[in-house]
């Protein structure tokens, strides 16, 4: 097969040989006004599903653009399982952050409301959209979940059962991160705290809970959306370097 096209597109459709599919008309703007793509050119498509498809544009003009599916390129396989927990920050820093654990793996993004966060307001479409952007520039064949705020005692309360909790306690009272990952395979979720940390209550609080454990990422302070980054990268790094398991098991 010739070299694989570099534009992927995340959809929301089946995807199988032989299928053809009219794109959104954003989809369809950007393929034919921005990228000046013509009938004939190849793009690559995943839907969180069927694994990633080789397409060739069938039909192209100003108001649509038809794809026609050819053949599958890679398999859907299973990925991270990993929810990020973040205090929402300014517009930008919360676009970065999103953006950076799409790349790194995460499954699901949950903006989380603590007594220092600084924002309550979140546009959950328009992080979605960051979110799907990421995944397409970064081979991934899924998109994160992007929820709506809650308070951090509201998610607590349902957490499910057999997920571990990792909080970042900028205080130093937890283990080094890579040694807590090294000992909490399986399902995982980080929670990283606002900009001016926890409360003490805070603290307290996710000390007492059977499925939380404290973590640190050393001497520095870093500021809030670096050490979502600096979490999701080591924990990575950490999965990488285990054996490969005879077969997968999603918890």
């Amino acid at each position: 097969m010739a070299d694989q096209p570099s534009i992927r597109l995340y959809v929301d459709e089946p995807l199988q040989a032989g299928t053809t599919l009219q794109l959104a008309k954003g989809q369809s703007h950007y393929l034919v006004n921005v990228m000046r793509l013509n009938t004939g050119a190849p793009v690559l498509l995943f839907n969180g599903t069927d694994g990633e498809w080789l397409a060739e544009i069938t039909a192209a003009d100003k108001k649509a653009c038809v794809l026609s599916l050819l053949e599958q390129t890679r398999p859907q396989c299973d990925e991270p399982d990993v929810w990020l927990l973040f205090a929402p920050l300014k517009k930008d820093r919360t676009d970065f952050l999103v953006e950076k654990a799409t790349e790194l793996g995460a499954s699901r993004l949950l903006p989380v409301i603590t007594r220092h966060t600084q924002t309550t307001r979140l546009n959950t479409e328009r992080l979605y959209a960051t979110a799907t952007e990421a995944a397409e520039q970064s081979r991934r064949l899924s998109v994160p979940d992007v929820d709506a705020p809650l308070p951090l005692g509201d998610i607590l309360r349902t957490w499910p059962a057999g997920r571990h909790l990792i909080y970042l306690d900028e205080t130093g009272r937890g283990q080094p991160l890579a040694q807590v990952l090294a000992d909490e395979p399986g399902a995982l979720a980080f929670l990283i705290g606002p900009e001016g940390g926890f409360t003490a209550d805070e603290l307290d609080a996710l000390g007492k809970l059977t499925f939380s454990v404290a973590a640190d990422l050393g001497p520095r302070i870093l500021r809030a959306e670096t050490a979502c980054v600096a979490a999701m990268a080591i924990r990575q790094s950490v999965a990488d370097s285990r054996p490969p398991k005879t077969q997968d098991r999603r918890n």
